[in-house]
């Protein structure tokens, strides 16, 4: 039944896939529902998981190809035996598996790399929150949920702790960025040590990691069926204590998130402070997961779900009307005027043409876009970056149109944005003086290494998602098996170096856990597609897109 102002309450009738549709544009609709409870995502048909894979389909799923892109129409005979076992998947499971942490005789994570190799640990034997999220969506598909729901009472339970750095309290719904377990031998007692940026390079707290938290919920509630967990008080106390924090008012005119630099997965000083598309697709992401999963019992989960609905309405207008480039757009951007006063300016963040960057022309095909990376009162960041624009598709940030655009860059630039080792974390590389500037001279994010322009394996899995979501599987298949040619022989590395990702990253670990986790979950889910469903989010059937392509700076 609806509660007041027609929210659906996520209650003991009420399952999780239901609440993906929901619509925030209907607050004041009134209406019965008949909803049935604990519907495992398994027991549900494809069709009925992805409006948006409805022009694929599961009996064409292999030879799919869409007519007119060289290089990636793949031969129907050559797909029959691409879903056997590859040599390197039982590898990568041993491997997997030897990452496990226990706390008390409970599996509830997995170290960051197991690099017998490297002199220096640092944190890499630290069970960090974002990493730990493809290895929880292998575990998930394996039908393994037990760590996962370990790892997200842990990590709650860690929420809670008061958290000062330096005499200054940090906000109560921060989520660590990792934790340690410390094992006393002679106690034989098992102790939980977090980190909230204390300890951190660059001391930066994670935004992203409550972020992640809110989608691995959803992915475990998903996947299982249990809807115990995600209606539990601790998580439903858990989910308002991060929301609190993001939906807080202050002095901004945008509905964006500001964030420092260092705050997010590109955890180092690369010109990302301000709004970067990373932090605002997890935010939205967060959001509509939080909204499906929220119960309104009481007077604080109504008024919560109501702020999410308003922040979404705004957030999904602000990002595809003033964070997307196409032909049409840069061509638009490259002709403003500057200077406009009042709610009628076009150019509505004064950006100065002549700062559009060179490359930017050649890099933009006639035929696709994307979410550039920053948009700030006379600053566009035009850097493509991967993870925000995979989880831009995969959250419905992106409109349909949005999503096939980017699907058509990634073709249309495959050597730039995926070369020899999948996938550019961003693109292009900055170097000399605006490197000194930007990085404040970091020797780690040099020119086409780690997150200056390095190659991500651990990105194939988001990757693929995206490709699936958009019905352009043959995308994936042919960065898995580029990954394939080189991971295994590598030792899996972390990240690789060059334009081309030829080379394993200078300071790279080796037998890093994500690397090993996202090719993983890349294979499964183009094995089994339904499993996109536990990380996909379909667009609310009845919010009408605000904007069209190249049309998002006009009045």
């Amino acid at each position: 039944m609806d509660g007041p102002l027609g929210l659906r309450k996520v209650g003991s009738h009420c399952s999780i896939s239901e609440m993906d549709d929901f619509d925030p544009s209907r607050l004041f609709d009134r209406h019965r529902l008949n909803i049935e409870r604990k519907r495992s995502f398994d027991e549900r048909s494809f069709s009925e998981m992805s409006a948006s894979f409805s022009r694929v389909g599961l009996d064409n799923y292999d030879t799919y190809s869409p007519g007119g892109r060289s290089g990636f129409n793949t031969p129907a005979s050559s797909t029959r035996n691409s879903f056997e076992p590859h040599p390197m998947v039982a590898d990568a499971w041993e491997s997997l598996r030897k990452s496990l942490v226990h706390f008390r005789g409970q599996p509830v994570g997995t170290i960051a790399a197991v690099d017998h190799q490297s002199e220096e640990v640092l944190n890499y034997d630290q069970v960090f929150v974002r990493d730990f999220v493809p290895s929880a969506l292998a575990f998930l598909m394996n039908g393994e949920p037990e760590i996962v729901k370990n790892f997200l009472l842990k990590t709650l339970h860690l929420q809670g702790w008061e958290k000062r750095i330096d005499r200054f309290k940090l906000g109560e719904g921060v989520m660590p960025a990792s934790f340690k377990v410390l094992h006393d031998p002679v106690r034989k007692t098992d102790t939980l040590i977090a980190d909230f940026g204390e300890s951190a390079i660059g001391r930066v707290a994670p935004v992203d990691s409550g972020f992640w938290w809110i989608i691995l919920l959803r992915a475990y509630t998903k996947s299982t069926g249990d809807l115990s967990l995600a209606e539990s008080p601790d998580c439903q106390k858990g989910m308002k204590l991060i929301l609190t924090l993001c939906l807080s008012e202050g002095f901004n005119t945008f509905p964006t998130l500001l964030c420092a630099d260092g705050c997010s997965m590109i955890d180092r000083r690369m010109g990302i402070y301000g709004y970067p598309i990373e932090i605002q697709a997890l935010f939205f992401m967060a959001l509509r997961c939080a909204l499906a999963m929220l119960k309104q019992d009481d007077a604080a989960g109504k008024e919560c779900v109501e702020r999410i609905a308003k922040r979404l309405h705004a957030l999904s207008y602000h990002m595809r009307s003033y964070f997307w480039l196409d032909f049409q757009q840069l061509n638009d951007i490259y002709r403003y005027k500057t200077e406009e006063y009042s709610h009628t300016a076009v150019n509505k963040f004064n950006v100065i043409p002549d700062s559009i960057p060179e490359w930017v022309f050649d890099f933009m095909p006639t035929r696709g876009g994307y979410f550039i990376g920053n948009v700030s009162p006379a600053r566009m960041d035009f850097r493509w970056f991967a993870l925000g624009n995979c989880v831009a598709i995969l959250s419905s940030l992106a409109t349909s149109e949005q999503s096939m655009a980017i699907m058509d860059l990634i073709e249309a630039r495959w050597d730039e944005l995926v070369g020899e080792m999948p996938i550019k974390i961003s693109y292009p590389a900055i170097e000399s003086h605006e490197w000194r500037i930007v990085t404040g001279c970091d020797p780690k994010n040099t020119r086409w290494s780690y997150h200056n322009g390095g190659s991500w394996p651990v990105l194939l899995w988001l990757v693929t998602a995206a490709c699936i979501k958009t019905g352009r599987p043959q995308i994936a298949r042919r960065a898995i098996e580029l990954a394939e040619s080189r991971l295994l022989k590598d030792g899996w590395p972390e990240y690789y170096d060059g334009k081309l990702g030829r080379y394993i990253g200078k300071q790279a670990r080796k037998y890093q856990t994500w690397s090993i986790a996202g090719y993983l979950v890349a294979k499964m889910m183009l094995e089994d597609p339904s499993h996109l469903g536990m990380i996909s989010l379909e667009e609310d059937r009845q919010m009408k897109p605000l904007i069209k392509r190249s049309s998002s700076w006009t009045c």
